[in-house]
This record gives C-alpha cells, structure tokens and sequence, in this order.
C-alpha cells in the first residue's frame, strides 16, 4: 500500500506518568537521540507547564541536532473563562519554542459538564480560541480530542463537532484519544470510519491498553484511514500502558506494508527498544512481540527441526528483519543435534562426531536431574560448553568469603557484611562490603575485589535475581535454583546456580554471570583486531 503513516512517540510525556519511571534530563536526551535515528516523525517531550525538568529540556533540547523527528510540546486547551492570550499553560507551550504543539481537549460531554464544571459551549469556544492563539504564534497544532470513543458513544454530535470546531481553528491533525482504554476494536474501526469519512484525512489514534486492545485498535484506526498513531515505544505510560510503538510499527510495516519510520532501520528496532528499556530502567519482557528475547525461541523439538527445515513454520517473519535473533533453548528435551547447534555458536569448528559432543550433552541433562534449567541461562550453558571442551580458564580463585548477619539493624533492614578473599594473577585482594542482606552484601563485595583487575566491571550490574525452591517438601533442607540477569549497558546475560544453601547457589550464578562478561569482552576485542 505504502501509504505514509506518522508515528507520535509519547514515552517521555505519557510514558513517563507510568509507575515508577521518573526520567531525567540526560534520559530524555538519549531517548531522542534513539527514536530520531529510527526515524520517529514526533517525539512528545513533555508539558512545559507541569513541571521545571521539562521546561528546562525544551531549552536544552534545542542543542541537539535531530535528523529526523520533530520535537512537540504538549499542553491543554484554555481555562474556562478567560482568554487564551491570558492562560498560563497556552504561555508555557510558546515558551518551549516547539514547531509544532498538541493540546487536548475534552470531546465527551460527560466530561464537559462534570470534571471541567463548564458548558458544552464554552468547551468549544475553549478548543477554537486556544487554536487559533497558537495558529496565530506560528505553531502547526495537533489536536487530541481525549475520551472521544467514549464521547462518540454518549453524544456522537457533540463529540464529531469538537473535531470539526479543531479543523476550523487550523488544527493539522485530529487524534481520536480512547484515554480509558476500555473501547474494542470492532468499535474503533466503526467509529474512526465514521469520522474519517465525515472529516476527511488527517485523522490520527492515540490507544490506551486498559482492555489489553491498545496496539489491535491502533492497528484497527490505520485500516479505517487514520494516518497518525501515537503511543509509547514500550508500551509504558499509566494504570496499564500506552499503545506499544514497537509492537505497532513492525506490523504496519511487514503485514500491511505501510510507510513507517526509516526503512533500513527498522532492522535495529530490538536494539532500540532495549535501549530505551534500559534508559528507563524498565524491564522488557522476554516475550515482548518482535523485540523481545523470547520473540522468536524454540524449545520443543518437532518446532526446532521445522524452523530449521523452513523458518516461517514457527515464525511470522524473520527475526532480521526488526534486528532479532533466533534462539534454541536448551533443556532437558534437547538433543546432540540441538546441543550441536549451542556449541557450534561458539566453536564452529566441532562435528557431530566429536565426543565432546555426547559429553556435553549428557551432563546437561545431568545438571537438568538435578535441578538446573538452562533455557533461560545461555550464559551457564557457554561456560559448561568451555570448561568440557578445554577452552576455560578461571579469572580469579576464590580462597574464602564470610558473610555477617547482623539483627536488628539501623535501617530496619536486614544488614550484612560479607568479607571475600581472592587471587588473581598471583595477586590477593581481600575486601569487605555491607548489603541488604547476604547476596547483596557478597555481590557488592566480589565487585568490589575484582574491580582491582578488571575495572570494565564497574559497567555490569544485576537487573534480576530469582530464586526457586525446587523440592519444598524438605521444608528448610529444600534445593533451591537461582537465576540472575545482568547487563553491561549493551547486551544482557542469565546465569543459574543451584544448591541447598541459597548463598552459594548465588554465588554459583555470580561467579558465572562476571566470567562469561569477561569472556565476551576478550571476544570482541578480538573481532575489533582482526
């Protein structure tokens, strides 16, 4: 079809009012960066009348060279009563010196009468004079007819004529807002029919995911004309999220064949979605649709041998084309072939023949008996794989650690000390630190002792720990798994340890998860060498 379709980015501005997230200047500063390279048409910063932090971006944000998005601010229609030469947040909006603004207007009368205690009159007038103040300063005006879904439903005239008072102002876009976020798609793709039929083009949909249906009517208002979507690139925003943009522009790209952002770079759309989860200190969800690390893994054998046969039997594109990548999960079920495939990722060399092979392969399943499970640990999996093969040596030697309980504590919490000794290289540090609680406490001090030898640690940090209990009947005897996540700022890594004292199963996963990064940084510098 290749019709053009704008994408609004609203991480920063509805994104940031999800719970939790609080972003700072320098956050939003990268976010741009990130969204402007993917080739994001509009990127909402903020409302420059809510707050210092984003009056202050504005001003800030004004140094740095976008290529291709357009930076919005974001602000509501007049106060009741007055002039929209005289309203404060209309003021704010010409502060930020923004090409282009969005305002928001009430468009269900519900609304009107009882949350803005005003006429349904005097909102119209209050949509038309804040238009037209801001078309008079120069701004190209967007206009977001909040809870229209639920006003077409209440008074359809009414909500359709604060659409037509917008374009009469010289709004350039009008956004059909589901703000609760409880409207079905069959009921958008009638309505935004409706609309885009008795207003023409320019229509835009801005989808809350209340009803888990944000990114299906988003979709649902592109099939019924509109040719602006907004939402969040996460999906993150308040009470359930926003539309989730790196669900919604793959789809529009390689299902509907729409004109969606830069082409060539949709391929970096994972890598851009995990940035800006890592920026945001937002987890993103293994298995997220396209982006997430789970997006297109296998673990069952029939599924395997037909992906590799024919991709798309178990895939609905390839995993290139948003920059994915296919994953085989290693667990009990898996055969040589499938633990072939794991080593070959690392040694390309090995055959099937080899014995390494079957040893590798054996004791995996040996560890799964008791208790491991490997399908989420790729990082357990490679350092198995070596220390089988010959090709491990160990970072440091651990000679002794002690960890300290202490009870009650001065900070109401559990606080622990945990003294470590390691050698490394012929050399032994011994160091201490104090945590909340005993695995916080031995993973600061490990740190906090390697940081001697190898300082690129100081970028790596956890970013989850699991435990599980695997055999609960034997009450405080029982095994338990640990998995922990981390991350380096540029890929992320599990590992997993399993023991019946909890500290050194995390110890186990610990050390693991520190070796496989210093592996994986003598990798690269390899590959940059060569």
């Amino acid at each position: 079809m290749n019709k053009k379709i704008y994408i609004l980015d609203s991480t920063l501005r509805d994104g940031s009012q999800g719970y939790g997230i609080s972003f700072s200047l320098e956050d939003k500063i990268k976010i741009c960066c990130c969204l402007d390279k993917l080739g994001v048409d509009y990127i909402e910063a903020g409302n420059p009348g809510s707050n210092p932090k984003d009056m202050e971006f504005f001003k800030l944000v004004k140094g740095i060279e976008l290529k291709n998005s357009q930076i919005v601010a974001f602000g509501s229609t007049r106060r009741a009563g007055i002039k929209a030469e005289d309203d404060k947040s209309l003021k704010n909006l010409l502060e930020a010196e923004t090409k282009m603004v969005v305002i928001f207007g009430k468009s269900w009368d519900f609304q009107v009468m009882h949350v803005l205690k005003t006429t349904l009159e005097e909102n119209l007038n209050m949509i038309s004079d804040s238009i037209r103040f801001l078309k008079g300063k120069g701004k190209e005006v967007i206009f977001d007819s909040e809870h229209f879904y639920d006003g077409y439903k209440s008074n359809k005239q009414y909500a359709v004529e604060t659409l037509r008072v917008a374009k009469e102002a010289g709004a350039s876009v009008l956004v059909l807002c589901d703000t609760n976020g409880g409207t079905l798609p069959n009921e958008i793709l009638s309505i935004t029919k409706d609309v885009h039929e008795t207003l023409g083009d320019n229509i835009g949909i801005h989808c809350h995911n209340d009803a888990g249906m944000a990114v299906a009517n988003s979709i649902q208002g592109v099939v019924a004309g509109v040719n602006h979507i907004q939402g969040t690139f996460i999906g993150i925003g308040e009470r359930c999220g926003n539309a989730n943009l790196s669900t919604i522009i793959p789809t529009l790209k390689f299902k509907l064949n729409y004109d969606v952002c830069i082409e060539e770079e949709l391929s970096s759309l994972t890598t851009t979605a995990r940035y800006i989860s890592e920026v945001s200190n937002i987890p993103l969800n293994d298995d997220a649709p396209y982006v997430g690390s789970s997006a297109f893994a296998h673990k069952g054998g029939m599924h395997i041998n037909a992906v590799e046969k024919v991709s798309n039997s178990y895939e609905h594109i390839s995993p290139e084309q948003v920059g994915n990548k296919r994953r085989f999960l290693v667990s009990e079920v898996s055969g040589k072939t499938m633990i072939l495939k794991e080593i070959q990722k690392v040694f390309p060399s090995m055959s099937k023949e080899s014995e390494e092979v079957k040893i590798i392969t054996e004791h995996l399943k040996k560890l799964e008996y008791e208790g491991y499970q490997f399908e989420g640990a790729e990082g357990t999996v490679e350092l198995i794989m070596r220390k089988i093969i010959g090709k491990y040596e160990p970072f440091f030697k651990l000679n002794h650690f002690k960890i300290i309980g202490e009870q009650p504590s001065s900070n109401g919490n559990f606080s622990s000390t945990a003294l470590i000794n390691i050698t490394v290289d012929g050399k032994t540090e011994m160091t201490a630190a104090e945590g909340d609680g005993p695995v916080n406490a031995l993973d600061k001090a490990l740190r906090k002792a390697l940081d001697v030898f190898y300082p690129q640690l100081k970028n790596v940090r956890l970013v989850d720990y699991k435990v599980r209990v695997l055999d609960s009947e034997s009450a405080t005897n029982a095994k338990v798994r640990v998995l922990i996540e981390s991350t380096d700022g540029i890929e992320k890594w599990t590992n997993v340890g399993v023991s019946r004292d909890i500290i050194e199963a995390s110890w186990i996963a610990l050390v693991d998860s520190i070796e496989y990064k210093l592996i994986k940084d003598i990798q690269r510098k390899v590959k940059t060498y060569f």
